[in-house]
């Protein structure tokens, strides 16, 4: 069965616009601020690095040529950008709660 006509348009949308969401987060949230780190923010930027390369991905996994016209990649970018938005949330719940 053909993916819906647009969801690679969509996937690829979706996955920038959280791309945008997480970095405009990192930048609040005070990367470049003066202090020592406690082990909480470690967490958050691994987290939020592991969402990034997720998130990051899912246009290379969409776009990838396929050999077969039925083998499209939309269910494995679906996936990857679920990954993405799942560890964005994490980082993001972990900074605000901890």
């Amino acid at each position: 069965m053909r993916a819906p006509v647009g969801s690679v348009t969509g996937l690829c949308s979706a996955s920038a616009t959280m791309f945008a969401v997480g970095m405009a987060f990192l930048g609040y949230w005070g990367v470049y601020d003066q202090g020592d780190w406690r082990v909480s923010d470690y967490f958050v930027v691994v987290l939020a690095l592991i969402g990034f390369a997720a998130l990051g991905s899912v246009p290379w996994i969409v776009t990838t040529p396929v050999a077969e016209e039925e083998a499209e990649k939309v269910v494995e970018a679906r996936r990857a950008l679920a990954v993405g938005i799942a560890f964005i949330w994490l980082s993001v719940s972990i900074a605000v709660f901890a």
